[in-house]
């Protein structure tokens, strides 16, 4: 993962950690790797991997356990809560980009439609 200047890194290792969640490679009550081991893939400071972890705890995404470590939430629609709120800001983001190149609603849904369904054939042809 390549980090921007622009943005804190944990703020973009929390954006990841979101990722996890929503596509499911981090699942509802499983173990999540030890500060060290984040640390290590994501070639940060410890700290900034506890900032992060820290901030899905106060989500409630995460729960600490003393003695066995961090696990992600078994709340399943705490995590839905979550793929609907990521999808939603790339909604307004896509809409954003369809009005400043003056598109009409239904020219853009078109489109999305339209890729939406090549993708499908890519993924069952």
């Amino acid at each position: 993962m390549e980090f921007n200047g622009n943005q804190p890194i944990y703020l973009q290792l929390l954006e990841e950690f979101y990722r996890l969640l929503t596509s499911d490679e981090w699942k509802p009550g499983e173990k999540i790797p030890s500060v060290r081991q984040l640390a290590s893939i994501y070639g940060v400071n410890p700290n900034t991997i506890q900032k992060a972890l820290q901030e899905l705890e106060r989500e409630n995404l995460a729960i600490s356990d003393r003695t066995r470590g961090r696990f992600i939430t078994e709340d399943v629609a705490l995590i839905e809560n979550l793929r609907e709120r990521s999808f939603l800001e790339i909604c307004d983001q896509l809409i954003q980009v369809a009005e400043d190149l003056k598109m009409k609603p239904e020219t853009a849904l078109r489109f999305i439609e339209s890729r939406w369904n090549k993708k499908e054939e890519e993924n069952h042809g």
